[in-house]
């Protein structure tokens, strides 16, 4: 019955905002009836009831809300810390490979000089290689993403490539090193003689 007063978008999925919303809520009626019972000017064992159950219920979520702060700081913190180590890894491997990121680049641009990109289509393949979404690049570029889709196909067109992973895989399949065989595919039976 409550469902069609609560919001329904996703983060409500969560049953414990839900919890935070009915708690509110029921204090709220509570904190109502005891204003009209001060104006009515009754007091009794009720009136005591219905406002010890409204601090109860308020010192209650009071206590929860603080708990999740403190459990959502905590996670932040953590995330923080994984992201800082991300962070140090791809700058050591950068000053640990700029040589070879250097004339990677350097491959790159020169592969799409002989293909005669324009400018524009040389930022969208970069892009692309990055892994950048059509809509990223729009964003990015502050263009349409049906210029951006336009531009990638003729990235295509002239690279003679048919599409996105063939034009990732051109620049970076010789630089992954080859994996031998996993063992599920190799033959456990041995050659007859």
């Amino acid at each position: 019955m409550l469902d069609r007063w609560l919001p329904t978008d996703e983060s409500w999925k969560n049953h414990s905002w839900r919890t935070v919303y009915l708690v509110i809520l029921l204090t709220t009626l509570l904190l109502l009836l005891d204003v009209l019972a001060d104006l009515m000017k009754w007091f009794s064992v009720s009136h005591l009831i219905i406002e010890t159950l409204a601090v109860v219920l308020l010192v209650g979520l009071l206590f929860w809300l603080q708990w999740q702060l403190l459990r959502s700081r905590g996670e932040v913190r953590s995330w923080q810390g994984k992201a800082e180590v991300a962070a140090q890894e791809a700058s050591h491997f950068r000053q640990a490979n700029q040589a070879l990121l250097t004339g990677l680049s350097q491959a790159i641009d020169e592969q799409l000089q002989n293909w005669s990109f324009t400018q524009a289509e040389k930022d969208i393949g970069l892009l692309l290689l990055k892994g950048l979404s059509f809509k990223e690049i729009a964003e990015l570029r502050q263009t349409s993403e049906r210029t951006v889709r336009q531009q990638a196909g003729e990235v295509y067109r002239k690279s003679g490539l048919g599409g996105r992973n063939e034009f990732a895989a051109f620049f970076l399949e010789d630089l992954l090193l080859p994996n031998p065989a996993p063992a599920a595919f190799q033959s456990t039976e041995t050659p007859a003689n």
